[in-house]
């Protein structure tokens, strides 16, 4: 099926799926010292994992494949910081030359709300890309202009006490998912803190 959407590639175009996926995403943090997201499809294939730890100065996180090649890094530039300002590299690096995009805290009152801003370009502005998103209800969308591009849901569970989240994700047709999951753990790293 041809989508009408213009193709929206980040992270890379084996992450653009001609239809909308739905994607799940469970959040563990195991034993106070690391974290891990499963992403997984509908029939419960895993399609990508980020790992990290919890208590981690340096605030990185390494987003994996399911054989687990490196895909993406993501690294806080000042974890001690009120913007909460996060910077994305291509595979394990931190060079310049692997340099994707960044994203960083809207506003220091709008909690869930970012703007992400790609390689190409200044900080001029608002944002490529707006995450758009509910404080009370763990709930965001991802814009392109005036274009929802993906809608993440919260769902809240007894096991939400107990470090173990679930968040569903609706990528439209074209858009990079591996980009979407980049900026839900984004999301959840600023809440966690």
């Amino acid at each position: 099926m041809a989508s009408n959407h213009e193709m929206v590639k980040v992270v890379g175009d084996r992450f653009c799926v001609p239809y909308t996926m739905e994607l799940f995403v469970k959040q563990k943090i195991q034993w106070l010292s690391s974290s891990r997201y499963d992403v997984s499809d509908t029939t419960g294939n895993t399609l990508l994992r980020v790992h990290g730890g919890v208590w981690n100065l340096k605030r990185r996180r390494v987003m994996t494949d399911p054989a687990g090649s490196p895909v993406i890094t993501l690294r806080e530039k000042k974890p001690i910081s009120w913007k909460q300002e996060w910077r994305i590299y291509d595979g394990e690096s931190s060079d310049l030359n692997h340099f994707l995009f960044r994203v960083k805290r809207s506003s220091g009152f709008r909690i869930n709300n970012l703007d992400v801003y790609l390689e190409s370009r200044g900080e001029q502005g608002a944002g490529d890309f707006q995450v758009i998103g509910n404080i009370t209800s763990l709930s965001f969308t991802v814009r392109r202009e005036n274009s929802i591009i993906a809608e993440v849901s919260h769902s809240f569970t007894w096991k939400s006490f107990i470090g173990r989240e679930r968040f569903k994700i609706k990528v439209n047709a074209e858009v990079d998912y591996a980009f979407i999951v980049a900026l839900v753990v984004i999301i959840l790293e600023n809440n966690n803190r």
